[in-house]
């Protein structure tokens, strides 16, 4: 199968580029390289063998190359977290660039087109249990963009196969975005704002992954509707307590009221965006402690066979082992220990065996314990 994935140097869009080609698929990428991210993000699909094609979705001549001979088009590119930007911006990336990828789909003769989209399309649960059925009510310039971006996506069904896929909050090895809470929970300097009793359910990257090339590819996904999210609700202190625990931590003690956080941010954004700066605090980031969102996966469950099943210890420990192995976070002690033992090797004489012996073996037992 011949695959293209726009959004490719971001978070999801790599390891969705990883999955496909261990699984076979020819794969073609698009993506933009702004940042330190990126480029790290660019290394691993250079060293995959997968091919980057440089570009924003609204060249004509971009979108005729990277899509000719293409079977599929998994879209994740996206305008998200520019807080400093107008609603206009979000409007032409998510939508008008949508709807040019999408005639460029129609040229080509591509067969399915799979958007994703985003739970940012609602507001928040509430007290109720969100599936494919409720009614959207978007609250910002994100939700609203990808809401019409995919009203407008549903409107191509006649003439290509037309799929999209409203993805919950991810995390997972790869993912920056969680690093800062963990980095504050390792330093013991995370303030909880609020009460922490709202609700998550977020979903690990191998999950949806898996999801989404099932979604790709399953006759019953056809000009469908999904919602992929987690296996289990947490609440934000919930989530917490689980990430302190994996990395050896005492659960932060620290508490912040909701409301002065908001007010600071609803300041900043009014000060900032006026200037063409990036407010340091905006409402959106302080979604995590004030939203909830639950969700019913029933429906990909029954029509795909679909179900995440990577509970949140297991997925933040895999995530706390990444960074820690790509230097975001400090080595275990017992690890840390062991190589400063085997540093030690370097500096005794060959010839001294018993000594050696004596440095090399508690080492090596440090480092399979913290294994």
């Amino acid at each position: 199968m011949r695959l293209l994935i726009t959004g490719g140097t971001g978070f999801i869009g790599l390891q969705l580029a990883l999955a496909a080609k261990l699984q076979g698929f020819d794969i073609i990428v698009n993506g933009v390289v702004r940042n330190d991210d990126e480029r790290f993000r660019e290394s691993l699909l250079r060293h995959a063998g997968i091919e980057l094609v440089h570009g924003l979705l609204d060249d004509p001549q971009l979108l005729d190359r990277i899509t000719h001979d293409r079977d599929i088009i998994i879209h994740l590119a996206a305008a998200q977290h520019e807080s400093d930007q107008p609603e206009s911006f979000f409007n032409h990336v998510n939508v008008t660039c949508t709807g040019a990828l999408l005639e460029a789909a129609l040229r080509a003769g591509v067969k399915r087109f799979v958007y994703g989209s985003s739970i940012g399309v609602y507001a928040a649960a509430e007290d109720r249990t969100l599936d494919e059925m409720t009614p959207p009510s978007p609250a910002n310039y994100y939700g609203r963009s990808k809401l019409a971006a995919e009203l407008l996506v549903t409107s191509y069904a006649p003439r290509i196969e037309a799929t999209i896929v409203r993805i919950c909050e991810t995390y997972g090895p790869g993912d920056f975005r969680l690093l800062k809470m963990f980095r504050a929970v390792e330093n013991k300097r995370f303030p909880m704002i609020g009460s922490g009793a709202n609700l998550h359910q977020m979903i690990f990257i191998d999950d949806l992954v898996r999801g989404l090339l099932i979604v790709a590819q399953h006759d019953a996904a056809k000009n469908e509707l999904f919602l992929l999210a987690g296996s289990e609700v947490l609440t934000t202190q919930q989530a917490l307590q689980c990430v302190a625990k994996t990395l050896g931590e005492p659960e932060p003690s620290l508490h912040v009221p909701l409301w002065p956080m908001l007010l600071a941010a609803l300041a900043m954004e009014i000060t900032f965006k006026p200037l063409g700066l990036k407010p340091p605090l905006h409402r959106r980031r302080l979604d995590y402690f004030r939203k909830s969102f639950v969700f019913s996966t029933r429906k990909a469950r029954e029509l795909l066979g679909f179900d995440a099943q990577t509970t949140f210890d297991v997925g933040a420990a895999r995530t706390a082992d990444w960074y820690r192995d790509n230097g975001k976070l400090r080595a275990r002690p017992a690890v840390a220990a062991a190589v400063t033992l085997l540093a030690l090797l370097a500096v005794v004489p060959h010839q001294h065996r018993a000594l050696r012996l004596a440095v090399q073996m508690p080492a090596l037992a440090m480092m399979t314990a913290a294994c």
